[in-house]
């Protein structure tokens, strides 16, 4: 791949030098695997994992109305955050419609920092604050805060010897720290999250740490397991734990939280006015007209991403996330939104489109991998 043209993460080079295999994201050079995607996710799933996540956009937001802008963009209730917390939610549009979903981080009175997925929600995010008349500057912080995230059963066993400042044997979930923190010596936020449906941790550092950091890391999980991952092994990773990408699993300003089973996360009756809160009212007492489900297909040929799925000849759905799974015999299973009388039963029987034909599947728990999401909490 010529990545001439796309910018690249603080730790392009150490991994350029560990063997990594390129591919191209949203206009940044991100690893595709380090030669073996199934034993990269293998590791996660039993040992622990180390991949840069750095391509996901920080926008940094800071003055008296901060925190209630990401209380306005988010269906989640943000204006309850502790400091030191961090809160999942959906952004979505005044119909409703997820338009991104993201993290909201409180780091101190007036400063918060948010991560998403694309440049385009920094225009939304200051769109939203102009309109409502918020104070608050918003700066894309991307470039500045590289990460990493360090996930999967040991992940505690690699981090504890080499981190001071926070004991993360005892850092709650979806909590950080920001002050004070140093891994391998070097000054780091320290974050109980992560996307991988395993226990873990997220590292923030400053450009100029990043090789290092990744060397110690890498050093200290040795003896526990560890592997640096790419995109290929988190593509099967969040497929079997239910974990959403913009653009495949839900599309901009046509998905409703609700589909892809963000009820959760959509706090309706909370204070603030959010933007499509008297949409997503309407949608909630109509019921979403299909749901995000878990479909097992027969055979061993993954069918293609928006394939569709048919019962008795009429289409009742489409595969939004296939692929093959390691952690069950690479059988193949895909994320699909399907017609929510058949979705919200199992076992149900369906076709899935596959080349000229069709290929027999049956719907299944969602997410297939730890349906109750015991493991990050652990």
């Amino acid at each position: 791949m010529s990545s001439g043209d796309l910018h690249h993460t603080a730790f392009d080079q150490v991994a350029r030098e560990g063997g990594a295999n390129w591919t191209d994201w949203e206009g940044w050079a991100w690893v595709a695997d380090f030669g073996d995607p199934v034993a990269e996710h293998n590791a996660t799933r039993t040992a622990c994992n180390l991949w840069d996540e750095s391509p996901l956009r920080k926008w940094d937001l800071r003055g008296p109305d901060a925190l209630k802008l990401v209380d306005t963009l988010y269906t989640n209730d943000m204006s309850s955050l502790e400091l030191g917390q961090v809160r999942y939610g959906a952004i979505c549009d005044e119909q409703g419609k997820m338009i991104m979903d993201g993290t909201v981080f409180n780091i101190a009175d007036g400063h918060v920092l948010s991560v998403t997925s694309y440049d385009s929600d920094l225009e939304w995010f200051r769109k939203v604050a102009a309109d409502r008349g918020l104070d608050v500057k918003i700066e894309d912080r991307t470039a500045q805060l590289p990460h990493i995230q360090i996930q999967g059963p040991n992940a505690r066993e690699v981090l504890a010897p080499i981190t001071e400042g926070v004991d993360v044997r005892t850092l709650r979930y979806f909590r950080f720290v920001t002050e004070g923190v140093h891994v391998a010596g070097l000054p780091c936020w320290v974050s109980r999250t992560g996307y991988s449906g395993e226990l873990g941790f997220e590292v923030y550092c400053a450009p100029e740490d990043a090789t290092a950091l990744w060397n110690a890391v890498l050093e200290a999980g040795k003896p526990h397991g560890i592997r640096p991952i790419g995109l290929s092994a988190i593509e099967t990773i969040r497929i079997e734990s239910g974990l959403l990408f913009p653009d495949i699993d839900y599309f901009p300003h046509q998905t409703d939280p609700f589909e892809v089973r963000l009820d959760g996360v959509v706090k309706l009756d909370k204070k603030t006015d959010f933007i499509g809160r008297d949409a997503l009212r309407e949608i909630a007492a109509k019921g979403t007209p299909r749901l995000l489900t878990t479909l097992r297909i027969e055979g061993d040929q993954v069918p293609e991403y928006g394939a569709a799925v048919t019962r008795d000849g009429q289409e009742v759905g489409i595969v939004r996330s296939p692929c093959q799974s390691p952690t069950f015999n690479m059988e193949v299973i895909a994320m699909a939104a399907i017609d929510r009388e058949i979705a919200s039963q199992e076992g149900q029987r369906v076709e899935v489109a596959l080349g000229d034909g069709t290929v027999s599947a049956t719907t299944a728990v969602f997410p297939l991998y730890d349906s109750t999401k015991t493991r990050p909490r652990a």
